[in-house]
Formats: structure tokens, sequence, C-alpha cells
């Protein structure tokens, strides 16, 4: 039995996704730039799909610029506003993904920013009393915190966060990739400036994405080119995954509360069957609790044990694929940066299962028994 179990990472395409590219793979070839009649039924593609993402996310047609997926757009935003708006310094948090937190400590070291990095609770969650406190100590600072954390499913509240970076005059930068796609985002209301999504995170194509940038928040480009995207991001454009993109949003919205529910089920199900088959079993951060937690991450806290730097092996030779990591690094097993900062030092091995539309529930039977049995437990 083959099981996948790494949605976070990325999750497979739509067939109706895949049937919305093919034309523009196979027949409407012509370059998005060009003037005659092949390129311009291309440009009105592009426009459609630009125009129906800012529908449903509630903003402007120019507000949404196409990219090659959350890291462009993270590092575009990230870089463009410091040089728009000569920022120099950061407020972050230790579990930004690697887009966010690779980019920030390397322009600390070049002494391009000073970075300050927020403080949090036990299960990861931002301190936002201590925020508000490095904001009134920094105005006009950038301030990057991620919407859900990609490991152990931390829900952040944007909102709140907005109005903080609103009262002290901060530019607010979030990494959404893990929940555009699985939760509305109406960004009338959302007091935020700029956001990263990926269309591969909800059953879109690799390799296209997109960046949400306020129109009274707007940036200076950091990719130069033939001015496309409004001259944000130079470049010809992958129609093809752009067009995929917009399909895969608006079925992701047609049908979220479907998928909502389904993958709920599954998750609560992974949840109590795990409690039952591995004694001394835990959940990262807020990732076991359904109400709380983004829906489709699951961060299991297995004991300790010499299995542990072999888990993910013996996992994927049971067909079943996920991720993992642990607070420190092994011979198999690279520590996390995000486990490592929460729980440093610990043995405790870890394996985040995530989910999508296309799970069942025979999958998460299968995949809970094999986990099981490397702990010398029957499921």
């Amino acid at each position: 039995m083959q099981v996948y179990l790494d949605n976070a990472a990325t999750t497979p395409l739509d067939p109706e996704v895949f049937e919305a590219m093919k034309p523009f793979m196979l027949e409407d070839y012509g370059n998005p730039s060009s003037t005659h009649a092949h390129g311009r039924k291309v440009r009105a593609a592009i426009e459609s799909a630009r125009k129906k993402i800012a529908e449903l996310l509630h903003c402007t047609p120019g507000e949404i610029i196409f990219t090659s997926g959350g890291t462009e757009a993270d590092n575009t935003i990230i870089n463009s506003s410091l040089l728009t708006y000569g920022i120099k310094h950061v407020i972050s948090s230790p579990l930004e993904h690697h887009a966010v937190e690779q980019t920030l400590h390397n322009l600390e070291k070049r002494g391009a920013i000073a970075l300050s990095m927020v403080n949090l609770d036990a299960k990861g969650h931002v301190d936002l009393a201590h925020l508000e406190a490095l904001l009134e100590k920094n105005p006009n600072s950038l301030v990057s915190l991620m919407h859900a954390n990609n490991e152990i499913g931390n829900l952040m509240d944007m909102q709140r966060v907005g109005e903080l970076c609103e009262k002290y005059h901060a530019y607010f930068h979030s990494d959404t990739v893990q929940t555009v796609g699985h939760y509305a985002h109406h960004l009338g209301n959302i007091k935020v400036h700029g956001m990263a999504a990926a269309a591969h995170k909800f059953h879109g194509p690799k390799g296209v994405g997109f960046m949400f940038i306020r129109k009274d928040k707007k940036l200076q480009p950091f990719v130069y080119g033939g001015g496309q995207e409004r001259s944000m991001r130079g470049g010809t454009e992958n129609v093809y995954g752009i067009i995929g993109l917009a399909k895969a949003l608006e079925i992701a919205y047609r049908d979220m509360d479907e998928h909502m529910h389904h993958i709920k089920v599954l998750k609560a199900r992974m949840i109590e069957r795990l409690k039952e088959n591995i004694p001394g079993v835990d959940f990262h951060g807020d990732s076991a609790d359904l109400d709380k937690s983004l829906y489709t991450v699951l961060n299991v806290c297995l004991p300790e044990s010499d299995e542990n730097g072999m888990v993910l092996f013996n996992l994927d030779l049971q067909g079943i694929s996920v991720s993992g990591g642990s607070a420190c690094s092994s011979g198999a097993v690279t520590g996390s940066h995000v486990l490592g900062a929460l729980y440093p030092g610990s043995k405790r091995g870890a394996v985040r299962f995530s989910f999508s539309k296309y799970n069942t529930v025979e999958e998460i039977d299968y995949a809970v028994e094999k986990l099981a049995a490397l702990y010398k437990v029957e499921a």
C-alpha cells in the first residue's frame, strides 16, 4: 500500500486543474507580452486568473503579483520593503520557514538590518506583549511572522499582529503559504501589507505562486526585466502555471468546508489511534488541537527510542511518505530548527503527518499500524 501523508510539503495536482492548464500547454502558446492575437489571448487569460484570485481574496487585481512560488514571494517582500521604506530593523521569530529565516539572517550577517526575535511560549505561540514592546522600542520596523507554522501547525492571529503593526507604523509581512487555499482570507479586513502563496500547497502546479502587496504599501521591484507583472516581477510569465493556480484556488474555495470537515475527521482518528497504540505519544505545538491548529498538520512527538533515528526511513519502506525531524540532528535525521528552538536537547522523535482531501480512513489506519509496529506495539 502506498500512502502519501506529506501534503504540507506538496499536494497532488487536482485533475480539474490539469484540464484547465492543458490548452495553455498545447494550443494557446503565445507570449503574453506580444501584441498580436496569439499574445493577446494569453494575456487575457492571465488577467482573468488574476481577477479570479483577487475576487476570492477580497482585494484588487493590481495587488496580486505572480511569482515562481512562496520563496520568491517572501524574499521579494522582505528585500523590497527594506529598500522601499529604508527599514533597518526587523522583528521575526525563530520558527519561520527557511525562506524567511535564512533571508533575514543573511541580511543581518551583511549588516543590512538589526534583527530582533519575538519571545515564544512553551507551545510556540508569539508573545504579543513582547512584540508590542519591540515595536514600541523600534517603530517603523518590518515584522515578518507566518500565519501557520508548517511543522507544528500553530496559527497566529494575523489581525491582532496587523493592528500592532499599524499602531507602530511597521510593515507587516506574513508567510501564508500553508493557509492560502485552506482558509478564507478576506484581505479587505486583514491588516497585512504583504503575504505569500504557492499553488502546489493546494493541489495546483509546482513552480508558481503569488504575492499580495497592498496598494497603499507598494514596493520597488526585486526582479527586473521586461516590465511584466506591472513592472514588479520581470520575466515571461509561467502561463499554464498561473492558469492552474487560479483554478486550484477556485476549487479550494468552492469545496473548502467539505474538505476541512473530511481532513479533520481523519486527523481526529489518527490522534485517537496513536494515543491508543503508542504509550507515551504526544504532539508538538497546537497540532493536536482540532479547533486551534492548522487542520492539515499533525506533528507527532514519539517516545525516546533507538527507532527514532530511522523512523522516516522505516515508514518509507512500508510505502508511507511523511516528513519529520527532531530537536537534535542524528545520523539519519536532520534536526528541525523549529523543534530545536522549542525543545532544545530533546531526544524524542518527531513525525509530521499532513493531510489532503485525497486521503482516506484506510490510509490513516495503515500508517498508525506501521508506526506502532516500530515501537513494538500492535495496532
